[in-house]
């Protein structure tokens, strides 16, 4: 067995999400246990740099390499602090934090799509003295996928069924889902994966808004359960052209981030609604946009929906999902026993340990990509001793 962390900061930006996680086995065989897992909040200072870039703020190279080391150096503290008490850890995988991410463009100038993920490897790595694999998603953009979404492989060796079709709903700042049918011939090469929009992203932005500055998100749920629902702007806001794009896709705050955000706040004023109201629309958004994506991409309705991330905690997008979706039975992945909280950062201890042993980490029929590739690049300590 070996001791794996994983860390991650998604486009919530709500801290680092770390899992000191056991692993035994090799590919899709492999056996995990959640050691410890903890999330690690930014420097409010930091959370608000790295919030301003990815809303498309101009920064001199110098600020954009301290805010890279910045981050790394956060990271690495999250990888020493996770640890304490504990075995030490063999080997670190590090998502690092988005700030920008674009899609393949066919037919553009440069038809290869382009992510950047800050908290440099080589920095994690001399800090904490253990092997680091970081920038997972630039082998599957070079073999011509998205580099999104990354998990749906480890989805399938911890989550599949024999006989259940699942779909693993991860709801962070962006929503994305895994389709799993059956375990049987060939269910590789059926797994569909794709971004399917807006998760806590626009409700953070708006609960940041609407309090003021003294909230920062919607805690339960309740303060949008208080509300109702506009259903003409939810219509509106359907039409938007990602939401009618078939999968493969990929999508971030370079679409649904502040801009975004800023008109819907615009749309609403000739509806007056309540603060309430407007969390409670913009919750029946996040909703719909999967019941929408479900009943127009998916080759069946699962069985089973299986959500993790910040959002399985929202009990009140949780019931409005389940309304939408009244054949399928909405869980989480804590009720079959990996936690909702920490299962994408699960995901990269898992990526990092499959990299190690050269086994690819993506699959092609969730990114697009042409092959199945090792995902990740690995940062070892060299021995610069004198003798």
């Amino acid at each position: 067995m070996t001791l794996v962390i994983g860390l991650i900061s998604g486009t919530s930006v709500d801290g680092i999400d770390a899992a000191l996680v056991d692993i035994s086995g090799t590919d899709l065989d492999i056996k995990i246990e959640l050691v410890a897992g903890a999330t690690y909040p930014y420097p409010p200072e930091l959370r608000e740099r790295i919030l301003a870039v990815c809303a498309g703020d101009r920064i001199p190279m110098v600020e954009l390499a301290q805010l890279d080391d910045a981050i790394a150096t956060c990271f690495a503290q999250a990888a020493q602090t996770i640890q304490i008490g504990q075995s030490p850890a063999s080997l670190i995988g590090s998502h690092g934090q988005t700030v920008y991410h674009r899609p393949p463009q066919p037919g553009g100038d440069v038809s290869l799509g382009y992510t950047l993920q800050l908290g440099r490897g080589t920095v994690i790595a001399d800090l904490t003295g253990i092997t680091t694999v970081t920038n997972f998603r630039a082998a599957d953009i070079a073999a011509g996928g998205h580099g999104a979404p990354l998990v749906p492989r480890v989805d399938a060796a911890l989550l599949s069924h024999p006989q259940h079709t699942r779909c693993i709903q991860n709801v962070g700042g962006i929503g994305n889902v895994t389709y799993m049918p059956p375990r049987s011939e060939n269910w590789l090469t059926k797994i569909r994966a794709w971004d399917t929009g807006p998760g806590n992203s626009l409700l953070d932005l708006a609960v940041q808004h609407l309090s003021g500055g003294t909230q920062t998100y919607d805690k339960d749920g309740a303060w949008a359960a208080s509300g109702t629902p506009c259903q003409p702007l939810v219509t509106q806001w359907l039409q938007q052209e990602y939401f009618h794009l078939p999968p493969p896709k990929s999508t971030g705050r370079e679409l649904f981030g502040r801009e975004y955000w800023e008109q819907c706040l615009q749309d609403a004023l000739p509806y007056q609604l309540s603060p309430a109201d407007l969390l409670a629309t913009l919750t029946e958004l996040t909703a719909g946009s999967i019941a929408h994506s479900y009943n127009s991409f998916l080759p069946q309705m699962p069985q089973q929906l299986l959500l993790c991330g910040g959002g399985s905690r929202n009990l009140y997008f949780k019931h409005r999902l389940q309304l939408l979706l009244p054949s399928v039975s909405v869980l989480t992945t804590d009720e079959l026993g990996l936690s909702a909280d920490f299962k994408e950062a699960i995901a990269f201890a898992v990526l990092a340990y499959w990299r190690q042993l050269s086994i690819p980490g993506n699959l092609p029929s969730a990114t697009g990509a042409k092959l199945n590739v090792p995902l990740g690049e690995m940062y070892e300590l060299l021995d610069i001793s004198i003798t």
